[in-house]
């Protein structure tokens, strides 16, 4: 019984000398990862108070657009771009007020709110919607070299299509027929058969004239 007192003894005493040499750095680790997990929760649940504040001002901001209220509906979407600008609501209400600004004839703004949108929003598809619309913006306002470029970008395969068909418009309005005719059919050949828009297309590449 005494060997195995002193071997557990001996057990107690390396373990208190390796506790004195790494102690310190053991609780260290263990309040790091403590600190760790309530940061993580903590930024999750900031995260979710955030989007559920963007989503009242974003309700408040479609009720504005709703009512014509400009003032009211650029305010809004002001509050939404600086305070809200890292949850979804912040793109998508700079798409909603640049839909106003587009309706009311202020491009420049349009065109603003847009690129905003493009820049910060939080999912690919948002972003190609907001380029594509920043392609009719520029298109509307001459500045086809920047729409040809806001309607190249890579976007999301449901977006290709659109994407096309739309460069096509631009170089109608530019005068380039076999450019404008080479993009319908790009659109054509990335919609589906059964897809209705399909009619339209053909008719602007039809009414192109033959190659």
């Amino acid at each position: 019984m005494a060997v195995y007192d002193l071997e557990e003894q001996e057990n107690i005493d390396n373990l208190k000398a390796w506790w004195n040499q790494y102690g310190r750095l053991v609780i260290a680790a263990a309040i790091a990862f403590v600190l760790g997990v309530a940061g993580i929760q903590g930024w999750r649940y900031y995260q979710q108070e955030q989007a559920l504040k963007a989503a009242g001002v974003f309700a408040e901001l479609e009720e504005a657009v709703r009512i014509n209220d400009a003032k009211h509906s650029l305010e809004l979407s002001r509050r939404l771009m600086t305070d809200f600008s890292r949850t979804a609501y912040g793109a998508r209400g700079a798409l909603l007020m640049a839909k106003q600004s587009f309706d009311g004839h202020q491009l420049t703004a349009a065109e603003e709110q847009l690129r905003w949108a493009v820049a910060n929003a939080r999912d690919p598809q948002t972003s190609a919607l907001a380029s594509l619309r920043l392609g009719a913006v520029l298109q509307e306002q001459k500045k086809y070299p920047e729409a040809l470029q806001a309607l190249s970008v890579a976007a999301p395969a449901s977006f290709v299509a659109l994407f096309a068909d739309a460069r096509g418009d631009v170089f109608v309005a530019q005068g380039k027929v076999d450019e404008a005719r080479g993009a319908y059919q790009v659109a054509l050949d990335k919609l589906p058969k059964s897809n209705q828009y399909r009619n339209l297309v053909e008719i602007k590449r039809d009414a192109l004239g033959a190659k």
